[in-house]
């Protein structure tokens, strides 16, 4: 039974498919958040695989969330979903033509590699270059990290008394 077991969790994560459709671009909200639908389908929120971008009340965040828009506009892309997060967004590969729209914000230097237990993710070259050549965040040497100014800050967001939320002025 041991061996079974084994053998299930070794494959199993084989037998998950990633969902893959094309779609239009309708809202960027950051540089690693966008809205994306289908025909007859409401809009569906992603976040994009293997970067981290400013938050938007953070420096560099609104000319992140800028580019991301810029590269995407109002375009038909090509999504790959690999999973959801925990706010119930599709993380997902996003491509125009053949080009990785993560890949393109990170070498422009507008969003992080991903890290991960210490180790830097899948767009870890364009970030060297971004670095080297100090572009976008990269052009000042002290540039936090999104996921250390999350927990420094919180949510760039304070929910007024009628719901809605309010970008907060830092």
């Amino acid at each position: 039974m041991k061996h079974v077991w084994l053998w299930f969790c070794l494959l199993s994560p084989l037998w998950v498919a990633a969902e893959v459709f094309t779609a239009k671009v309708t809202y960027v909200s950051d540089g690693d958040t966008l809205w994306v639908s289908t025909k007859g389908m409401p809009a569906r929120k992603l976040r994009l695989l293997g970067l981290d971008a400013p938050e938007i009340c953070q420096t560099g965040g609104v000319a992140s969330r800028d580019a991301l828009r810029q590269w995407v506009g109002q375009h038909t892309v090509q999504v790959t979903v690999k999973s959801q997060d925990q706010y119930g967004r599709g993380l997902a590969r996003v491509r125009i033509d053949s080009q990785d729209v993560g890949a393109l914000m990170v070498a422009s230097g507008q969003a992080w590699s991903s890290r991960w237990h210490g180790r830097l993710g899948s767009y870890a070259q364009q970030e060297a270059r971004a670095r080297a050549n100090a572009l976008g965040v990269f052009a000042n040497p002290a540039a936090e990290l999104p996921r250390d100014f999350r927990k420094r800050v919180g949510s760039c967001y304070v929910r007024l008394s009628n719901g809605h939320l309010k970008l907060k002025t830092l």
